[in-house]
């Protein structure tokens, strides 16, 4: 069963990301801040990483030159998920070294199809 962390501070985007996965037969992993995400990616190793980009604290793309710098979690795969879709903002999110990017409000088909494509990916 693959694992997904997902590192969200909103209760109700948190609540959809993991019931959908869940239903999908997902294990999920969440945090609500990015030093909480990294310390759980540390720990468990996750198939894939779903970051938000504003976060309390510490934001996504931080925390993913955190995960990166790691070897022990330079590997996994870090999708953002987030509301910030001006262009500058997907070019800074991209250039970051996000492997994917996925807009709120989330359609969930696309969500899905992205998850599934980054877990066949690594395997």
């Amino acid at each position: 069963m693959s694992v997904i962390l997902i590192v969200e501070d909103n209760e109700k985007n948190m609540k959809l990301v993991r019931d959908v996965l869940q239903v999908k037969g997902y294990q999920t992993l969440e945090a609500a801040t990015a030093e909480d995400g990294i310390a759980l990616a540390q720990a468990h190793s996750p198939d894939l990483v779903l970051m938000d980009i504003q976060l309390p604290g510490m934001n996504g793309i931080e925390a993913l030159g955190v995960l990166r710098a790691d070897p022990a979690t330079a590997h996994i795969p870090v999708i953002a998920v987030t509301a910030s879709v001006m262009q500058q903002d997907r070019k800074l999110i991209t250039e970051a070294g996000f492997d994917a990017y996925i807009g709120k409000p989330i359609n969930l088909k696309e969500f899905l199809q992205a998850v599934r494509e980054m877990i066949e990916a690594r395997r």
